[in-house]
């Protein structure tokens, strides 16, 4: 096909409402779509075609960011799993009772609390925290277990006997231990957004001395120079 018969086809395509997308496929041409936006420029398109070739255009537009997106999660899979492999051995120097405390002492000092001296206070509402401050805990010191305490902060539209189920299952502490829920007055009437929030669990364990011992690992990592 000769250049003219060629730009005569392409535009009787344009007028059909093909895309220069299009019109590249089926004539089999790798012609730049400035060319094409140049033999175009004088082609009346009737509103029926300018809706298709718009419709098309989003559709291609919409294809290429699912298509991205999904490219971005496999790279980002990928550099997850790079970094995962490449820590993969502190997790065994957790096995170590020293290393153990002074990632229980991080911990604790960064999220639990410093204002009661004659024992340990933590909360949160991500469960894992709570599992990995208890594991903690559990695998560096030896512990009463009848020294633990719950108290669960709620919302007052939510189950609270579930709730403590939930949390007691996941602490390993029995419902028996648990104090009384405590509900914020903020939420009367408010109805929950989140479903799958399950509240605050606090974990008090009443031993001055753990909590001593952790203050003083911190202090002296603190003042290690």
């Amino acid at each position: 096909m000769n250049n003219l018969n060629l730009q005569k086809e392409a535009m009787r395509l344009r007028k059909m409402g093909k895309t220069y997308g299009d019109i590249q496929k089926i004539l089999n041409q790798r012609i730049p779509k400035s060319t094409l936006s140049f033999w175009s420029k004088n082609a009346q398109l009737s509103p029926r075609h300018i809706e298709l070739i718009r419709k098309r255009a989003e559709e291609r537009m919409n294809n290429a960011r699912l298509i991205s997106a999904e490219t971005n999660r496999k790279k980002r899979e990928k550099r997850l799993e790079s970094i995962k492999k490449g820590i993969k051995h502190l997790a065994l120097l957790m096995k170590n009772p020293d290393v153990g405390k002074i990632a229980l002492t991080m911990l604790y000092f960064g999220e639990g609390s410093k204002t009661r001296k004659g024992s340990l206070t933590f909360g949160n509402s991500d469960s894992r925290i709570i599992s990995l401050f208890l594991r903690l805990l559990r695998e560096c010191y030896e512990i009463d277990e009848n020294k633990f305490r719950c108290t669960l902060q709620c919302r007052a539209d939510q189950d609270i006997n579930k709730l403590e189920r939930f949390w007691s299952d996941i602490t390993k502490i029995p419902s028996a231990l648990f104090y009384k829920a405590r509900i914020d007055p903020r939420t009367i009437g408010k109805p929950s957004k989140k479903l799958d929030y399950k509240g605050v669990c606090r974990i008090d364990y009443f031993s001055a001395d753990i909590y001593n011992e952790l203050k003083i690992i911190a202090q002296d990592i603190s003042e290690t120079r």
